[in-house]
């Protein structure tokens, strides 16, 4: 590819990575009149939300819901900007149904408000305390969030838009911010309440990654809150697919271009700042390096520091180093007969098999079940998701990888059927996904999902932000709007293209 391809009367951007984040980036900087090139080593766009296609049926790869659908909502007022309709969706209710070990009557996460307190206050009596202070501090938060403050700041402009995004309500929050789960359930007079803790466990780790008693305080008030109305969690028509796909009509409308099958192999850095990245077609083999204004990288903390090489700063890979490891994921894809799923089952179940267990290792599922006509499955049957968090680890050091993953496989289509049918005549097509599998497909470096941590040390004001050491290179993704799935990379993009405008 020739540079005389490129239009030098704008500023070049280069996209690594086309997840939801990525594209968002993307899209945004396009119709803001940037000359925008998107490369993904994966066959389709959307990274880990994206789709896959098997005997009728369509199997979202990971995220499997979204947030920020509703007027104000992220991917509304992105969608907006861009002037593409919102894909269809159904509300989630529940969010979600949760079965703790022994137990055959759910915990359900009503997205009414009214219903949610009734619930909560029956499941959990005494708790009302600790769901109010949630309460709070998700609305004083919510609205600080609301106001596009830049987290953590790097420089003037980011402090700037820190400080404009602050209001008196949102002081409130403040004397939380060392503050874990633990330490508020502790306050409340809850620190043992083993059943309400075992909930929290469960529904914390889909989204910091890890368990109440680590989890900052402040990120679990809104991912613990954000299910509910006026905000929600949906369920896309079609499949997850769909929002990227609209990204990419609206990018490449723009005048935007997205390479798939191609790898970056390295970012080149001049002077301190980014200059090009270097890239392989997958296809041909062909080599070239694609100079650049920007360098956008929609990519693991991880990865990015491989990309680097030697031009990484040293305290940033150190700093990456010391993270804690992260999660993997093991995933079993199952297209089922209709029959197999009970009546009025939910889109979403949790459920946790051992009160004695860690909480991932296929000891917990996080399910999520096609409805008759959303698009993934033909008339008469349906589809059935299953995850766990695992060590990634072991799937990279085992001896005989095929017989772990068929290990996990078994017992997890084992515990799903004592909620669901599953027998050799309603099941007709299975597959899974390990930290391997994820590696191949995404790229994302051994397979790691979910993004950091959020413990203190690593959430919000703590965590890494967009804007990296190294000039005119940003990050976007997961490794630093962990846990809301593809409404909070899309908050990370338009930090990024905020911070690239305000740069240019």
């Amino acid at each position: 590819m020739s540079n005389d391809a490129i239009d030098k009367s704008k500023s070049r951007v280069v996209v690594i990575g086309a997840g939801i984040g990525g594209l968002t980036a993307a899209a945004l900087l396009a119709h803001r009149g940037y000359n925008v090139l998107v490369l993904d080593q994966a066959i389709v766009p959307g990274g880990c939300a994206s789709t896959f296609k098997r005997q009728g049926f369509t199997f979202d790869v990971g995220a499997t819901q979204v947030a920020g659908l509703e007027p104000g909502g992220i991917h509304h007022r992105i969608f907006a900007e861009l002037e593409i309709d919102l894909p269809d969706a159904t509300p989630c209710d529940p969010a979600c149904a949760v079965y703790l070990p022994g137990e055959t009557t759910p915990i359900n996460v009503w997205r009414d408000q009214d219903k949610w307190r009734e619930e909560r206050q029956r499941q959990f009596p005494g708790s009302e305390p600790f769901w109010q202070l949630m309460a709070t501090l998700f609305a004083a938060s919510w609205e600080f969030q609301g106001r596009d403050p830049v987290l953590p700041p790097r420089n003037l402009w980011d402090l700037w838009q820190l400080i404009q995004a602050v209001r008196p309500n949102t002081l409130i929050t403040v004397p939380f911010t060392l503050l874990t789960v633990g330490d508020a359930l502790r306050l409340c007079g809850l620190g043992n309440d083993q059943r309400l803790r075992t909930f929290l466990d469960l529904q914390l780790k889909l989204y910091s990654q890890v368990s109440a008693d680590e989890t900052a305080l402040l990120y679990a008030a809104t991912a613990l809150s954000v299910s509910q109305l006026p905000q929600g969690l949906y369920h896309l028509q079609g499949s997850m697919q769909v929002l990227s796909d609209r990204l990419v009509t609206a990018l490449e409308r723009d005048g935007g271009r997205l390479l798939m099958r191609h790898t970056v192999e390295h970012i080149k850095v001049e002077n301190g700042q980014a200059s090009a990245v270097v890239i392989r077609n997958q296809k041909t083999g062909e080599v070239w390096t694609e100079p650049a204004d920007h360098v956008v990288a929609n990519v693991t903390v991880q990865n990015l520091v491989q990309l680097l090489g030697d031009q990484v700063p040293s305290g940033y890979k150190q700093r990456v180093e010391k993270l804690p490891p992260p999660s993997g994921a093991f995933v079993v894809y199952l297209g089922v007969d209709a029959s197999a799923i009970p009546v009025d089952c939910p889109p979403h179940l949790q459920f946790l098999y051992d009160a004695n267990g860690p909480i991932g290792e296929n000891n917990s599922l996080f399910v999520s079940v096609s409805h008759s006509g959303d698009g993934r499955a033909p008339e008469g049957k349906a589809t059935i998701i299953a995850s766990s968090f695992v060590d990634y680890q072991q799937w990279w050091q085992t001896s005989d990888y095929q017989a772990l993953k068929q290990k996990y496989t078994e017992d997890a289509i084992a515990h799903l059927n004592k909620y669901f049918y599953l027998k050799p005549e309603t099941i007709i097509y299975q597959e899974a996904a390990t930290p391997r599998t994820f590696a191949h497909y995404t790229g994302r470096d051994r397979g790691i999902v979910g993004g950091i941590g959020q413990r203190i040390p690593t959430f919000g004001p703590f965590g890494f932000a967009n804007r990296t050491p190294i000039n005119l290179l940003w990050l976007v993704g997961d490794s630093t709007h962990p846990g809301e799935g593809t409404a909070g990379v899309s908050y990370s993009a338009l930090t990024v293209v905020r911070q690239i405008e305000a740069q240019s």
